[in-house]
Order: C-alpha cells, then structure tokens, then sequence
C-alpha cells in the first residue's frame, strides 16, 4: 500500500509505503541453565524472548545487543542468526518483521568491567537476568518446561532453533 505525502523541503509529493516494522528477538541461550524469557510489562501480556524496535539509523544487531541489555541486564554476544519471522499476525499490534539472533551471555548487571565475562553466582553459574525497560520479570527457563502464556509467536521460533540444532522440543532437557 502506498500514498502521497508532500515533501517537507520542496512541496513535491513523495510516495510513503506502509511497511512492516522492523524488530528483534534474542534467544539467549546458556548450556545447563536454559534460555532467557522476560515477562511482558505492556500489553499483549505472556512470555516473551527480549527484543524490540530496530531505532533509526541503528543496525540490527545492534538493536539485539541493545535489547538483550535493557530488557535483561545482561551483555550478550550473537553467535548466529535464528531466522527471519514476518507472518502479518505475529504481533496483534501491527505487521513486525522480526530478525532472530542467538546470544550467549557475556556479562551482566554484577559483571566486572575489565573482563567482560559473565559474573559467577552461587553455583558457579553466570549472572541471572534482572528484568528492566519492558520486562516486569527475566529468569531462564528449561526449552521443554516453558511458562504459559507465550507471546507473540516466540514458542515457535524456540521450537524451530531447538530442531535446527537436531533437537524436537519434546527432547529439549536433552541438550540444555
């Protein structure tokens, strides 16, 4: 779809398309303690992997590695690209077109600054997510003990990273 709207600078008329827009979504993944959720402060309400809006002029992954921090506290590293996930009903609010990344954790909100490693917990774990910006919670959870409701079409895309990496999601204790 398209329309014209009148250039701010010369008065000629410029055709703007109605495209969808442009997201994120992190699957943040840590061997032995599962992936990271957020559950959603705003509406629609449900589980979620971290993510959001691709800001102007901003790369998107860029925007991952923004995303991931805000909404969890922790500092990622993308180790690879999930897919691209652009159904028109994915999200009830509008047409998103949502690159997916994988991410391990690097760091966190207890992380020291000069290694830039993950901080050690009780455990000998890595640093726990701490929910911010969108999110009113972040924890791991286990790929096959997933919280309900999941939002957007999140549950999906777990499954489909968990089959690429030779794994049904019934399995996926298996290789957490």
């Amino acid at each position: 779809m398209e329309h014209r709207v009148p250039c701010p600078h010369c008065g000629g008329s410029v055709v703007m398309y109605r495209n969808p827009a442009p997201t994120v979504d992190i699957l943040i993944h840590e061997p032995g303690r599962g992936i990271v959720l957020i559950r959603r402060r705003n509406e629609p309400p449900g589980w979620a992997l971290p993510g959001g809006f691709i800001d102007y002029g901003e790369s998107a992954e860029a925007a991952a590695v923004r995303e991931a921090r805000e909404e969890t506290g922790l500092d990622v590293e993308l180790t690879g690209l999930v897919g691209v996930y652009s159904e028109p009903g994915r999200d009830p609010r509008h047409h998103t077109l949502s690159v997916v990344y994988a991410a391990r954790v690097r760091g966190g909100a207890g992380a020291g600054p000069a290694t830039g490693d993950a901080a050690p917990v009780a455990g000998g774990g890595i640093a726990a997510p701490i929910a911010g910006d969108d999110a009113a919670d972040a924890r791991f959870f286990a790929p096959d003990d997933l919280p309900q409701p999941m939002a957007f079409d999140h549950a999906k895309i777990i499954a489909d990273w968990l089959r690429a990496r030779g794994c049904c999601p019934e399995h996926a204790a298996d290789r957490a």
